[in-house]
């Protein structure tokens, strides 16, 4: 079996965002944050020191775990109506009672580099120029850095958030793959995701999908991220088995993750140079 890491990738699009930011007025990301969990803030910090990397201004906007649906979208609008600010963020969790989906409608769509706004998803579904989702996006970029065909292959994905499974599914039909989007209540799931040529596990669940889930030779895509008792990370995919089936497959950690944070600062220097 073929692994598909994309520590390489993610090297590329940084050097790629640094030409970027250096070309035109220094972009700057505005992160907001109204959480105590630690792996959050361990995530944003990386973002942080990652976008300093590549000549990008990162804030972390911390409102802290008290803050009030109402305060987090003030503060989401009042950083989109800021013309110093080219990109916001939010980040989850959030306070109970507050929903991502609903502040994220306070992001102003040409700031919004995480394709969280429901406009950028609308826009993203009618084929329309829109920021995609990092992870998304991140998916796409390996399939293409490692030159997988999508067109006319039967392609299954595995979750139906609005950060991973939905705007993939548009994304991979915009390249004319035939896609089955499966979740929570899809029967027999083996049964679905085994016609699969190309396979994204993107449902959050440790281990979900195992080697009576995948065809002999398959592209399996893993985009879990699931927090183990030792401090590390594990995928979705049960890697030792699907190991003797797939073709090729992403490691976690190093697949997916690096290039979605590459591909937010990516979007972050585009964003900085829309007219």
């Amino acid at each position: 079996m073929k692994t598909l890491p994309g520590k390489e990738l993610a090297a590329a699009i940084r050097a790629q965002t640094q030409a970027e930011a250096a070309a035109g007025r220094q972009p700057r990301l505005a992160v907001v944050v109204a959480t105590a969990d630690e792996a959050s803030l361990w995530y944003v910090r990386s973002i942080a020191k990652a976008a300093a990397g590549v000549g990008i201004a990162c804030d972390l906007v911390d409102l802290g775990p008290g803050a009030t649906p109402d305060q987090i979208g003030e503060t989401l609008a009042r950083l989109s109506a800021d013309a110093n600010v080219h990109a916001v963020m939010l980040q989850t969790p959030l306070p109970e009672g507050a929903s991502a989906q609903e502040l994220a409608g306070a992001i102003d769509p040409r700031k919004d580099v995480d394709g969280a706004n429901p406009l950028s998803l609308g826009r993203l579904a009618a084929g329309l120029p829109a920021f995609p989702p990092a992870t998304a996006a991140a998916v796409m970029a390996l399939l293409d850095h490692y030159e997988v065909e999508l067109e006319g292959r039967r392609t299954v994905v595995v979750g139906r958030s609005t950060v991973v499974g939905k705007p993939l599914a548009h994304l991979l039909l915009d390249r004319n793959a035939t896609v089955t989007v499966c979740h929570s209540r899809t029967r027999d799931l083996a049964s679905v995701t085994s016609t699969a040529e190309v396979l994204v596990a993107a449902a959050g669940r440790a281990g979900l999908v195992g080697a009576a889930h995948v065809a002999p030779g398959a592209v399996v895509i893993d985009v879990g991220t699931n927090p183990t008792e030792d401090g590390g990370l594990t995928g979705d995919v049960a890697s030792d088995e699907v190991a003797g089936v797939a073709g090729a497959l992403t490691p976690v950690p190093g697949g997916v993750g690096p290039v979605t944070t590459a591909l937010l600062l990516r979007h972050t220097a585009r964003a900085a140079n829309l007219p």
